[in-house]
């Protein structure tokens, strides 16, 4: 208790704005699962095609660009914290614009989920402005910590939960015995828990930076490798947030096994990484983000070598440690990038978030189209099989850009 204590008062020392986007953050943390496990399921469950998952996420990644660019034009007369909201109670509104369309098909897949793409693309926008906002260099590993610290924990307990109730519409044949209609309920309660996060977010105060110029093709050499980062970052996106569900539903069961997979190593994960945002320091963040792509390419070869229930778990188990070390390890050096090039070039801050959203993109669009090539001249099932480790691969080349985005920051403030 008296180490409680001493966690919760360093926590009530961040500035009011800081402790508010933490809350909100968190809560809204309850629903990224359900954007990141079910959704695909959904698809999969519904199409029993695994291609269409990947024309879901493509069409996806395809809005959120799109979103990021009218956001920017938007920023001059809306404050960031009501367009974040906006994002969070969108995303509901799309998801349930998917779980009532009949009949899936292509085009009605691409639809919903560039509709998807946009709100989300509303939200991280704006969730990456208020965290520039209401954060420093020299807090961000707690900040990142602490936020990932609960979106680890839901990650354990919403899947759990979402995969029981889900499941047992067809076990105790309730809502009449129509799993699709437990999934409108989800989408209804996600949309409450939205509007709960949104209003959270009006109690704190942001400042609104100016996006500038959008487009631009004059950067620092820093920013350009940060953009080679975001390009590598994209490639294995789509993968860590669909493979999970397909892999489960073919190899090893329903949604509730898929609940209950996705909590396996959960909790000490999120232990783990509240310490480690609570004493890593800057210099730590190469370290942190290369073991979190070691874990994720070490996973999928022995998801690719044994390609069964054993091997699906193996896999399950490294992402549930390597999706986190890699957002703890990315985002403080995208911020510090940020930072340093936006004071060097005096550009908004706005501009690098629009620029490294395009570079994710990019690598997000090559991802999802290796995937539906092989899908079309192999087979969906080699696709889920050979495309996870050369992606896995591609990811280790991140680890000497990042240290080559170190180098060149110090280098600069060397030779100020």
């Amino acid at each position: 208790m008296i180490g409680l204590r001493r966690e919760l008062e360093i926590f009530f020392r961040c500035d009011r704005s800081m402790k508010v986007l933490i809350l909100a953050n968190m809560t809204y943390a309850l629903l990224l699962p359900v954007i990141e496990i079910f959704v695909a399921a959904y698809v999969l469950r519904n199409t029993h095609q695994v291609d269409k998952v990947f024309v879901y996420q493509l069409s996806l990644y395809t809005g959120n660009p799109i979103a990021f660019y009218l956001n920017g034009l938007l920023l001059r007369r809306v404050p960031a914290k009501h367009l974040y909201a906006a994002g969070m109670v969108l995303s509901g509104a799309a998801m349930i614009l998917l779980m009532r369309t009949g009949v899936l098909t292509p085009a009605g897949i691409a639809l919903v989920g560039f509709a998807m793409g946009l709100a989300t693309g509303f939200f991280w926008a704006n969730r990456f402005m208020l965290a520039l906002s209401a954060t420093g260099d020299e807090n961000r590993n707690y900040y990142y910590g602490v936020e990932l610290f609960a979106a680890t924990l839901a990650a354990v307990a919403v899947p759990a939960f979402v995969g029981w109730f889900l499941s047992s519409a067809s076990r105790w044949l309730w809502l009449g015995n129509s799993i699709n209609r437990a999934y409108r309920l989800v989408a209804i309660a996600f949309i409450l828990v939205a509007v709960f996060a949104a209003s959270i977010l009006e109690l704190g105060l942001f400042r609104n930076s100016e996006p500038g110029t959008l487009l631009s093709l004059r950067i620092h050499s820093a920013w350009q490798k940060m953009l080679q980062l975001a390009v590598l970052k994209g490639l294995a996106q789509g993968y860590i947030l669909a493979a999970p569900a397909m892999l489960i539903l073919l190899f090893v069961g329903q949604e509730g096994t898929l609940g209950a997979v996705q909590a396996v190593g959960g909790v000490l994960t999120a232990c783990l990484l509240y310490v480690v945002g609570r004493i890593a320091a800057p210099q730590h963040r190469n370290r942190i983000f290369s073991l979190g792509l070691g874990l994720f390419f070490a996973g999928a070869v022995v998801n690719s070598l044994f390609f069964n229930a054993a091997g699906v778990l193996v896999f399950l188990a490294c992402l549930i440690f390597a999706k986190p070390l890699l957002d703890l390890g990315y985002n403080p050096i995208e911020l510090s990038a940020i930072d340093f090039t936006s004071a060097i070039e005096r550009r908004s801050q706005y501009y690098y978030l629009f620029s490294h959203e395009c570079g994710l993109f990019l690598g997000r669009a090559a991802g999802c189209l290796l995937f539906l090539g092989i899908a079309r001249w192999g087979s969906p099932t080699a696709a889920l099989r050979f495309a996870l480790p050369a992606v896995g691969f591609l990811q280790i080349l991140s680890i000497p850009v990042a240290r080559a985005i170190a180098r060149a920051m110090n280098t600069e403030l060397a030779t100020q």
